[in-house]
């Protein structure tokens, strides 16, 4: 398998609001390495090319080519160590998966797990995952888009440094195409009370829970060794799923 982007250049025309909009210069997530293991360096050396995409600002992906189908597409931003996004993959074979995770540890490790378990409906980037929607994802190409367990940033002077703001959730909204979802998750509550906070100043999208409301887990959603831990201790797990509203989505 080859992983190809369109050969055309992309047009200067096709620069949405929400590009011009958003100018990030605070980063949501800082390059923790840790310790990359032989195998997830043979990983990296070996299967990134096969399943690996190279952010490149000057050109559009075109998923038809990079898949070899016509499937809709999930977006995952911040796949950790790729266990999740693995088992939804062999769940949703009719789903293509497109990951993103800065972490090399993790994309080592996910790069191990598609060739362990035979899994051909993802590929991965190691890239801002902002820069690459805004510079790389074509308008309303994607079907949903994923964010499970993101850096709360804890403090308040690091709030700024929360991925979900209202002007990134303009940027997604550019990014699905109508009907389709954006599910985002945390453990943390008072995340989750900024999140339906962020998303209430984007008028785009609808709660598909209700308004001020938590969405039930959604069945695809896998349930992490990490979080079934912290249920039984009492922690919560807050879900949030929200819709851009215009025609039915795949």
């Amino acid at each position: 398998m080859t992983t190809v982007v369109s050969s055309e250049q992309v047009p200067q025309q096709d620069q949405p609001v929400a590009d011009a909009v958003y100018r990030r210069e605070i980063k949501s997530f800082v390059r923790r390495e840790g310790r990359v293991t032989q195998g997830q360096a043979r990983a990296l050396e070996t299967l990134w090319p096969v399943y690996g995409i190279e952010f490149d600002a000057t050109r559009r992906l075109d998923f038809k080519q990079v898949f070899g189908n016509d499937n809709p597409v999930w977006l995952e931003i911040g796949f950790g160590m790729g266990k999740s996004l693995a088992e939804m993959a062999l769940l949703m074979p009719k789903v293509n998966f497109l990951g993103i995770e800065v972490h090399r540890p993790g994309v080592g490790s996910l790069l191990n797990d598609i060739q362990e378990q035979g899994i051909t409906n993802i590929r991965i980037m190691s890239h801002d995952a902002v820069e690459v929607l805004k510079l790389m994802l074509p308008e309303l190409s994607l079907a949903r888009v994923l964010l499970f367990f993101p850096d709360p940033w804890h403090k308040t002077k690091h709030h700024k440094r929360r991925i979900v703001q209202p002007d990134f959730l303009k940027l997604v909204a550019s990014r699905l195409a109508g009907g389709c979802v954006f599910h985002a998750a945390t453990d943390w509550q008072p995340y989750a009370e900024w999140m339906l906070e962020m998303f209430a100043q984007v008028p785009i999208f609808e709660n598909t829970a209700g308004v001020g409301q938590y969405a039930v887990k959604p069945d695809y959603r896998p349930e992490t060794k990490f979080e079934r831990r912290g249920i039984k201790l009492g922690h919560g797990v807050w879900d949030l799923v929200f819709e851009k509203p215009d025609y039915e989505c795949q």
